[in-house]
C-alpha cells in the first residue's frame, strides 16, 4: 500500500510541475514557430532555384547546384549553423542568432527540397511539355503552367516529410543560443534540477506543433486530388 502511495505521489509531483511550467514555454512556443515557418518558406525558394539551376543547361549552373546539394548532405546541420553563426562575421557578414538560424536551417532544408522538386518534374511525362507547346506557349510558360503545378502537386507528400523534418531540427538552434523550446526546457531542468517532467512538457509541444501541420498537409493533399478529378 505504502509503495502505491509513493507512485501517486511521484505521479502527482511530475504533473505538478509539469502544469507550473508549460505556460512559461510561450516564448520558446514563438520562437520555434518562426523559425520554422521562415526557414521553410526560405527554404522552399532556395528549391526551386537550385532545381532550375539543376534542369539547366548549362555546365556550369549545374555544377553550381551540385557542389551545394554536395556540402548540405555531406555536412551536418549542427555544423553548418555553427559556421553561420560563428564563421561569417569573420568575414564581415554579421546576423544575429534568429536570422542565423533561419539562414541555416533554410540553406540546409533547400537542398532536400531542390531534390524533392526535381524528381518531381522529372517524373512528368514529356508528352505535357510538347502539348503545351503545341498549344503555342513557349518553354517557359510550359514550365511554370503546365510542369510546376503537376510536380508541386507530387510533391506535396514528400514535402510534408520534409518540413516535419525541419520543425524537429529547429531544435538544433538552440546552440547558437535561440531560445526556442529545446533551450527553454534545458533551461527550466537546469534551474529545478528536475529534467523529466520539463522535457515531458517539450516533447507534448513538438508533438502538437507537427500533428498540427500533418492535418493541415493531409487536407491540402485531399484538395489537390479533388481538384483533379
Amino acid at each position: 500500500m505504502e509503495h502505491i502511495v509513493e507512485i501517486l505521489n511521484s505521479i502527482g509531483d511530475f504533473f505538478a510541475v509539469v502544469f507550473k511550467f508549460a505556460p512559461k514555454f510561450d516564448q520558446a512556443i514563438v520562437y520555434t514557430l518562426e523559425l520554422s515557418v521562415f526557414s521553410i518558406l526560405l527554404g522552399t525558394v532556395i528549391g526551386l532555384v537550385v532545381t532550375s539551376l539543376k534542369l539547366t543547361k548549362l555546365k556550369w549552373l549545374q555544377k553550381i547546384a551540385d557542389v551545394y546539394i554536395s556540402i548540405v548532405r555531406g555536412t551536418p546541420l549542427l555544423l553548418q549553423l555553427y559556421f553561420i553563426f560563428y564563421g561569417l562575421p569573420l568575414i564581415g557578414l554579421n546576423f544575429d542568432a534568429l536570422t542565423s538560424a533561419i539562414i541555416g536551417l533554410a540553406f540546409h532544408n533547400g537542398a532536400y527540397i531542390s531534390e524533392i522538386f526535381r524528381g518531381a518534374i522529372v517524373s512528368i511525362h514529356y508528352g505535357q511539355d510538347e502539348a503545351a507547346r503545341a498549344l503555342g506557349m513557349t518553354k517557359i510558360q510550359a514550365f511554370f503552367h503546365v510542369i510546376l503545378p503537376q510536380a508541386v502537386k507530387q510533391s506535396v507528400p514528400v514535402l510534408g516529410n520534409q518540413f516535419i523534418i525541419a520543425i524537429k531540427d529547429s531544435s538544433l538552434a538552440s546552440v547558437i543560443t535561440i531560445t526556442e523550446i529545446t533551450l527553454t526546457a534545458r533551461q527550466f531542468s537546469a534551474a529545478t534540477y528536475n529534467p523529466f517532467p520539463i522535457l515531458f512538457v517539450a516533447g507534448v509541444y513538438y508533438y502538437i506543433m507537427i500533428t498540427l501541420l500533418t492535418k493541415l498537409l493531409q487536407w491540402v493533399e485531399r484538395r489537390l486530388s479533388v481538384n483533379e478529378r
